[in-house]
């Protein structure tokens, strides 16, 4: 039987230095100790380990003290058990460290990977920017390319706190440590078992969750090992865009149209309907809801002139009632850890963690057109309706074509057969669908001890990772068989021998004998399931990573010093990271009307050799308290970018005991990973561009008129039309390719952290207050990415710079669709060319005390807060700078704000979390003009200790049901689908949920 602690002595132990639901740094932060405990005046210090030293995150020395000269934030377990939560990663996004998430439930509906993957990134740098780290050690990423860890394989409630380590730490960690660290700890040495279990809804009743886990362990062998597991389950079950009133319909902002920008015009409806939509020479042709075909066509509108039918509108097609808000995520999860004692100097010790992850999405219909980059016909855009009888030259019309249409269409390419456009939602395939399931596997084994009467510590380790996708999706369509079944006639006699003469077939004998049927694209539902059958492709895609790292550290005291000891620690790494992803072979050709996506695969290994020394330079003395400098230092050889070299220098200075001082300087580095090394090119399709040579006449225009004329199909339309002219399809047809760069070497960073902790425990009053306040600067260089397409086209002919022009391949003459110069392809391929700035500060406080009200009792105040001075974009150094501080994901000022009251019988705890006010992307409107107002969430739990062993606990989150702001379609920043940049804010609005805890 476990000797079991009230969560409210659970509280108390921890409560100097958790803070704000999100634990803040108060003086010292325990990263890797046993325990903690508090003294008798409340104080934080060291419990005994068997060499009376700790290690604590942003060092590896060992030291009987736990003070950090970097800023350490820390979420405990009574952090994680006052949220509620399912996924950790929702308690991580409060704390105002954390950026905008890479990918969250409700930003990767509309991804071809990831879907469901919950990341975070600090100062918005980046996931790949920020190492997360599994008890002081590195976990595999799960995208595929990428060291981005997925926050599903942590098994919430086996955690027994979070370390939150700001700024570069490249030198300890390796690379990937930019922006920081962020290391789960779990529980360990636990005995007897706890279980939770925990239900909740929102108030429309959707997205329901549920949750279960228990943790179980016993110690072995009298004492000298132990041994506990972690089994967790966990559902969330979704959200659909038309379960809520604001995203039922279709719609985009206001602004285009002169109005006031958040507001919607209602419906703008997608001009891709199920019914189609036909363009001839003479006209366009659909639908209207009965079924009765009409000569015009009008998206939005309530009505059209028609010569033939009644010319009823709206046509268009509402993509709203397909989509999906958050997509649902199920997990299950198992976690280990185990240690024992093979003598008085080593003990073995292990962990492991399982984790399947299933999610699931879902969005509108397949949009498919005869021309275009993706459609049918992409060459002139034309569908024929009319085609040659193999092996004649007989002339026969397909029977699907209303004779109205068929009357109206010419022959527009030249072929001598009639063709016509069409654009058309492919509703007979159903909406397009993806499901994806993770299978994430990491162990890690190795010995541990002390050497020379336990002055050092020693451990040598070996860690494995693997992680695989397997990803289904639906709705999708196969370009050849597509085409066959549109080249269609009438039998002559009965030529398919099913007894029924003149039935509408295939033309290609070759593609009826592979089971083509004909597709009748008129009208909605007119489809045959047998043409659907022949038609609809299932995409495929598979991921698997591995990693393997073999590390040893040496930690300990070197000599002592008048002010203390000086401690240094030594060790080596060994890393392998192995990554592929493979698509099926028609997302590889981009033969199913998507984009052309390459495999890849690739792997790189790394040694490395780190050390690091604290020096205590004085110590009890006027005016120095402590004074104490330290550094460290990383050599890395990576078999594909050489050698690298990161490194540190700390100072911490306390001239009394109530206030100490500390900064670091630091190197830091991240090596480019698979994707960016290896991956090849995948097409995409940019929109938002301008053409700088638009409107350039034969002569004028400076320099960029020159750079303009000298390409041959510029020069060829200017002399056509008097100026450079384009039509939509010139506009609409840029495509291109992203792709990796092996050449790409490391990303450097230099980052600078200076703050003050303020703990008056000379004042009795105060003495259990803790301020914090760090300035933070951190410069990357070198950073790898692809450069902006509109920055390419202003380099090229606005700076007349070949490098750019080289990425840039413009038509040279006219076709059936565009105009001669238009762009073709615009390329983007990694290179180490950026830089990119921030700096800000950093307020942490927490405060405790009793107030007597009730038999002790307690109440706790806790707070962090984050305001940005800077965040800067730079393409190329020297360059202007694009600004981030103050937009849509990254508000200047962030804060979380925690109170609490409990006693032995119940605790209370509210937290709140503020979004400053914020602009829309200034690359969207040219400026800061658009303005999103400040956003406060509200979150609350009661939980009742009804016995010893067991409580009871209920919260309401998004207690004050607000609503995320209007961020429509169009605009930069917003999530398609939600109608506001639903990373960001609050997309579900009020939930409740409830649950028990038990302790034997």
């Amino acid at each position: 039987m476990m000797t079991f602690t009230p969560p409210f002595a659970r509280g108390r132990r921890l409560a100097l230095f958790t803070s704000a639901g999100i634990a803040a740094l108060a003086i010292s932060t325990p990263a890797f100790a046993q325990e903690v405990e508090t003294n008798e005046e409340g104080q934080l210090e060291a419990a005994e380990t068997p060499t009376n030293a700790i290690v604590v995150t942003g060092s590896r020395i060992a030291s009987p003290t736990v003070e950090s000269p970097a800023p350490l934030q820390v979420v405990d377990a009574q952090v994680i058990d006052d949220a509620g939560v399912t996924n950790i990663q929702e308690v991580l996004l409060e704390n105002p460290v954390f950026g905008t998430p890479g990918l969250s439930r409700t930003n990767s509906a509309f991804l071809t990977s990831g879907t469901g993957v919950a990341t975070v990134d600090l100062r918005d740098l980046g996931s790949d920017r920020t190492l997360v780290l599994i008890n002081g050690r590195r976990v595999v990423g799960s995208i595929a390319g990428s060291a981005t860890v997925d926050l599903n394989v942590i098994p919430t409630q086996f955690i027994d706190r979070i370390d939150i380590l700001t700024g570069g730490a490249s030198s300890l960690y390796g690379s990937d440590a930019i922006a920081g660290v962020v290391n789960f700890v779990y529980k360990e040495n636990f005995e007897g078992i706890e279980a939770n279990a925990q239900y909740g809804i929102t108030e429309e009743g959707d997205d329901a969750r549920y949750q279960a886990n228990i943790t179980a362990g016993t110690n072995l062998s009298g004492g000298d090992g132990n041994i506990m597991v972690h089994f967790g389950y966990s559902n969330e079950k979704g959200l659909l865009s038309n379960s809520r009133a604001n995203t039922r319909v279709d719609d985009l902002d206001s602004i285009y149209f002169g109005g006031e920008f958040g507001e919607p015009t209602e419906p703008y409806y997608s001009s891709f309907p199920p019914q189609g939509r036909f363009v001839t020479s003479n006209g366009t042709f659909t639908y209207d809801p009965n079924g009765n075909l009409q000569d015009c066509f009008t998206t939005n509108g309530p009505t059209c002139t028609a010569t033939i039918g009644s010319g009823t509108g709206p046509n268009g097609f509402n993509r709203q009632d397909f989509r999906t808000l958050a997509v649902p995520v199920e997990r299950y999860l198992f976690a280990a850890r185990g240690n024992y004692a093979l003598s008085d100097n080593i003990s073995l010790f292990a962990e492991g963690t399982f984790n399947k992850t299933t999610s699931s999405r879902i969005i509108e219909p397949f949009p498919l057109e005869s021309g275009g980059a993706n459609g049918i016909f992409p060459t002139d855009g034309g569908f024929n309706i009319e085609n040659y009888l193999p092996g004649t030259s007989t002339i026969v019309a397909n029977p699907f074509v209303p004779a109205e249409i068929l009357a109206a269409a010419t022959d527009s390419n030249g072929d001598g057969l009639r063709d016509i456009g069409f654009a058309r939602r492919l509703s007979e395939f159903g909406g397009r669908t993806g499901s994806t399931t993770r299978d994430f596997y990491r162990f890690v084994v190795g010995l541990e001890g002390g050497l020379f009467d336990d002055k050092f510590s020693w451990d040598i380790s070996y860690n494995y990772g693997d992680v695989s996708e397997n990803q289904v999706s639906s709705g999708q369509v196969n370009v050849i068989n597509f085409r066959d079944a549109l080249a269609v006639r009438s039998e002559v006699g009965d030529e398919n021998g099913n007894g029924i003469a003149g039935e509408a077939i295939c033309i290609d004998p070759e593609a009826r004998a592979n089971g083509c049927a004909p597709a009748n694209i008129f009208g909605a539902g007119s489809m045959s399931q047998d043409a659907v059958n022949y038609i609809q492709a299932q995409g495929t895609y598979q991921t698997g990573i591995t990693q393997q790292v073999v590390q040893a550290n040496l930690s300990g005291s070197l000599f002592e010093l008048p002010a203390g000891s000086v401690g240094i620690a030594v060790g080596a790494e060994y890393r392998k990271e192995s990554s592929f992803s493979d698509n099926d072979a028609l997302t590889n050709a981009g033969l199913n009307a998507g984009n052309v996506l390459p495999d890849t695969s690739g792997s790189f290994d790394v040694k490395e050799a780190y050390g690091e020394i604290r020096v205590p330079v004085l110590a009890d003395t006027p005016f120095f308290e402590i004074l104490e400098v330290g550094a460290a230092a990383r050599v890395s050889d990576y078999s594909t970018v050489g050698t690298t070299f990161s490194w540190n220098v700390t100072g911490t200075w306390a001239p009394v005991d109530d206030l100490r001082f500390r900064a670091t300087y630091a190197k830091a580095v991240r090596a480019p990973n698979v994707g960016e090394l290896f991956s090849g090119l995948s097409q995409t399709f940019p929109s938002g561009l301008t053409d700088p040579c638009e409107g350039i006449g034969a002569t004028g225009g400076g320099a960029l008129g020159d750079n303009c004329r000298a390409d041959p199909g510029v020069a060829a339309n200017i002399a056509a039309n008097g100026t450079f002219t384009l039509n939509q399809s010139d506009i609409q047809g840029i495509s291109g390719f992203n792709g990796g760069n092996p050449d790409l070497q490391e990303e450097t960073a230099t980052s600078f952290t200076a703050g003050v902790i303020l703990n008056p425990r000379s004042f009795d009053a105060l003495r259990n207050l803790t301020i914090t306040a760090d300035y933070y600067d951190i410069e990357v260089e070198d950073v790898i990415s692809g450069f902006p397409r509109q920055f390419s086209l202003d380099q090229c002919y606005g700076q007349g710079n070949a490098t750019f022009c080289d990425l840039i391949t413009r038509r040279p003459t006219a076709t059936a669709v565009n105009s001669a110069g238009s762009i073709d392809l615009i390329n983007s391929l990694s290179v180490n060319a950026s830089v990119l700035k921030t700096s800000g500060v950093d307020v942490t406080a927490t405060w405790f005390t009793g107030l007597g009200l009730l038999d002790n009792d307690r109440l706790s105040l806790r707070g962090a807060y984050t305001h940005i001075l800077e965040y800067d974009f730079f393409s190329l150094p020297g360059g202007d700078a694009d600004r981030a501080d103050g937009e849509v994901g990254t508000s200047k000022d962030r804060f979380t704000a925690n109170l609490a009251y409990g006693t032995g019988d119940f605790r209370m705890s509210f937290t709140g979390t503020f979004i400053g006010s914020a602009y829309i992307d200034d690359q969207f409107d040219g400026s800061r003009v658009y303005e999103i107002p400040a956003e406060f969430y509200l979150d609350m739990q009661t939980t009742f200790f009804a016995g010893d062993t067991y409580e009871f606990y209920l919260g309401v989150d998004n207690l004050l049901d607000n609503d995320a702001p209007n961020i429509l379609s169009g605009v930069t920043g917003n999530v398609t689908g939600s109608d506001t940049a639903a990373d960001v804010y609050d997309v579900f609005g009020r939930r409740y949920y409830a649950g028990v805890r038990l302790n034997f």
